[in-house]
């Protein structure tokens, strides 16, 4: 089973709508239970990218 990236800072980020600690969206937080591994692997295959693309705080 993939786990969660979540490091418990849940801040959504309003120009980018992802959390700024897990770096997933509303929605992928919300259907993360429910997603097979496959597809929890792919967002986390992502992670490196859109944490690239957020603006540095």
């Amino acid at each position: 089973m993939i786990q969660s990236p979540c490091i418990n800072i849940c801040q959504i980020d309003p120009e980018s709508g992802l959390c700024v600690g897990c770096l997933r969206s509303l929605d992928e937080i919300a259907r993360w239970g429910g997603m097979s591994d496959k597809e929890r692997q792919a967002i986390m295959d992502r992670l490196p990218e859109r944490r690239a693309g957020l603006p540095r705080r």
